[in-house]
């Protein structure tokens, strides 16, 4: 049943993914959209049962009459919009995702490179005021073997330690210095998100994800991951727990999918701390990994599974933001056949889309809710986390 459910959804988005926006998409000088220009007239037999089985959960944030305001002026495709963090390897495609009304931009090395800290600022002020609504402005600045801003020179004379070393050399307060440091560099340059702690628990030095975490010890993980998260609220800036359910020991999903055949005890005992830990801390955000974890979900990546998206609301209690990791990733490339997959991504239960088509996933996410695929009520819960999210940074 788990297989033909999997089956289904992606099924589903590859039907969506091949018909266009009827309206005229405005011309820009970069990003377009991949998606092929037909029409959905029918849909199949399978759509009835995706939008009941997997859209019953729907997680309502606080109710605010502010955001309810504004969610009830936005538009379906303004809606949608807000639901992509565009992957951003250029000024060229955050400009055309800012003017397009993306919730925000995940901005990679490229755009950094050869700029002065003004510089940077004024590109990330060019790119909010393109916007019809203030943007997350994300990096993925994990200090060590993954920096965005601070392997430019001109931004900081060396790049950011991993967390691990900071803990090794400096014990706690060194990681609360650089952490505290990293957030208001940050800040000042109009970076209002980090896509951080890595709050993975590797099981060897020589897993692929271990230089990126705090300890091979859940308990040490999960202690220093709160920490993290506090400093980065205290400064103002938005924390990501990173990648649910927890790596472990597998593989790199930027090249290949992986596999996680442990048992559901090893998470609860282990993986699980960390994220429950900055969970109370305060995060804003987890995003979500691209591994089938088997015990959870034998045959769909964590990122478009419902039931590892259920475990992170109902067991471990988060009611903030999901992200899924970059939907570029060939892990899914592989798992989707090269498909769109934000339309499996929405009904597994994540508020915000990582990737780099902006404009083919915001089609995609639009003519599902057209067609009943995705119900607006999902729509609008993951629009007011978005937004309550933007409230909290004082962007709205």
């Amino acid at each position: 049943m788990r297989k033909t459910h999997a089956f289904a959804l992606i099924a589903m988005a590859i039907l969506l993914c091949g018909c266009g926006r009827q309206e005229s998409v405005p011309e820009q000088p970069v990003q377009t959209s991949a998606t092929a220009g037909t029409t959905l007239t029918t849909l199949p037999e399978t759509t009835t049962e995706l939008t009941t089985t997997t859209t019953t959960n729907v997680y309502t944030p606080p109710s605010s009459p502010s955001l309810t305001s504004r969610l009830n002026a936005m538009s379906l495709r303004e809606k949608v919009s807000q639901m992509i963090l565009a992957c951003c390897s250029d000024e060229g495609s955050a400009d055309f995702a800012a003017a397009n009304g993306a919730g925000g931009l995940c901005l990679f090395a490229p755009p950094f490179e050869g700029k002065t800290q003004w510089g940077v600022q004024q590109m990330i002020h060019r790119f909010q005021s393109e916007a019809t609504y203030p943007m997350l402005v994300a990096v993925d600045e994990e200090g060590g073997t993954v920096n965005r801003v601070s392997i430019n020179p001109q931004i900081r004379p060396v790049p950011f330690s991993s967390p691990r070393y900071l803990l090794e050399t400096g014990g706690t307060e060194a990681l609360i210095d650089e952490t505290r440091e990293k957030t208001h560099l940050l800040a000042m340059l109009g970076i209002n998100c980090n896509l951080a702690p890595v709050c993975d628990v590797p099981m060897n030095d020589t897993d692929y994800i271990a230089a990126r975490c705090f300890s091979l010890d859940p308990n040490e993980a999960a202690e220093n991951a709160a920490i993290v998260v506090s400093t980065m609220k205290r400064n103002g800036i938005g924390s990501t727990l990173k990648h649910f359910p927890g790596y472990g020991g597998s593989g790199d999903t930027h090249k290949n999918m992986a596999y996680d055949a442990r048992d559901y005890s090893a998470f609860t005992e282990g993986d699980f701390l960390p994220f429950a830990a900055g969970i109370r801390a305060g995060a804003d955000s987890v995003m979500v990994s691209h591994n089938i974890v088997q015990c959870m979900d034998p045959d769909s990546p964590a990122s478009l599974s419902p039931e590892v998206h259920r475990i992170l609301r109902e067991e471990l209690g988060f009611t903030g933001v999901i992200i899924s990791d970059d939907l570029g990733m060939n892990a899914i490339t592989q798992f989707t056949g090269g498909q769109n997959p934000a339309i499996a991504a929405v009904l597994a239960g994540n508020d915000l889309l990582c990737y780099a088509d902006f404009n083919g996933a915001a089609d995609a996410l639009e003519r599902a809710a057209q067609n009943g695929i995705i119900s607006m009520d999902k729509i609008d819960a993951s629009v007011l986390r978005i937004l309550a999210w933007k409230q909290s940074l004082g962007l709205i």
